[in-house]
């Protein structure tokens, strides 16, 4: 099987738009937009991201011991585009794109987010091209909002059901 038809096939597969954020040693802020992060265990609290070797945050969060994972609304697609490297911003010029404050555990989340999960890093695995990060949820900061999906190459909304179930 080629890699093109396993990239065509999870192009049909939906997932939810996330930035992953964190700091270098000197403070500066990395992050990157991801839909591969998913609930690992709800005792203890811990998710997995899964993040090309090759990027700053890759490089980053085993010294730092900390991300964040910002799981974006369908406002915040200019957010997804430019951390996605859609943009002519790079590095820490990202930042200025979005509410962003550091929080508790000094990794970036931002405001207007469906959700952020601040993570301690319990374990880094190495995989091929990517590094797996499991994180120990210290901190949810839920919001509020329309899921941002990444679908077919492309952005869109899910919006919450208006009937309770």
């Amino acid at each position: 099987m080629t890699s093109d038809l396993f990239l065509a096939g999870m192009r049909k597969v939906a997932g939810a738009v996330s930035v992953i954020t964190t700091l270098g040693n000197d403070g500066e802020r990395r992050g990157l937009t991801a839909t591969a992060v998913c609930s690992l265990s709800a005792e203890p609290p811990s998710l997995v991201a899964c993040v090309n070797r090759k990027t700053w945050v890759a490089q980053f969060v085993p010294d730092s011991g900390v991300f964040a994972v910002n799981v974006l609304s369908h406002a915040q697609e200019p957010i997804a585009r430019t951390f996605a490297g859609q943009t002519s911003l790079a590095a820490e010029d990202r930042f200025s794109i979005g509410d962003w404050r550091a929080g508790s555990t000094g990794a970036p989340i931002v405001g207007g987010a469906l959700v952020s999960f601040e993570c301690r890093l319990d374990k880094v695995v190495d995989h091929t091209t990517h590094i797996i990060l499991i994180g120990r949820v210290v901190e949810t900061v839920p919001g509020d909002g329309h899921s941002l999906v990444y679908l077919d190459g492309g952005f869109s909304s899910v919006p919450r059901s208006l009937s309770a179930a």
